[in-house]
């Protein structure tokens, strides 16, 4: 039950932001709209750059892991998986950018 309100309370959030920003999308012109940006952008950077300096580490015990797993499958494929989902993560979060400026056509 809590589970269910915790998903209802936050898709009202969503929406509530949603239009929020959409009722003053037309009031806020290209010069204004760069100027939020920016401080968004320099956040973006170093979530990303910090996300980068993790990922590394993860690599790092998931090499580990690999090495010291000797004739363990299961610890092996663990290792495996966890290299697979950091570069599908840095992926993401450095391909992100490149497809919201082919979306946006700038």
């Amino acid at each position: 039950m809590l589970q269910k309100n915790t998903r209802r309370t936050a898709g009202g959030v969503i929406l509530l932001t949603a239009i929020l920003i959409l009722t003053f999308l037309p009031v806020v012109s290209a010069a204004d709209f760069d100027e939020i940006l920016e401080p968004l952008q320099t956040i973006y950077d170093l979530v990303k750059y910090a996300a980068t300096i993790i990922a590394g580490l993860i690599m790092l015990f998931a090499g580990i892991s690999y090495i010291t797993s000797g004739s363990d499958p299961g610890k092996r494929e663990k290792a495996k998986n966890m290299v697979m989902y950091v570069i599908i993560g840095l992926m993401v979060i450095w391909v992100a950018p490149f497809v919201v400026e082919l979306i946006l056509g700038e």
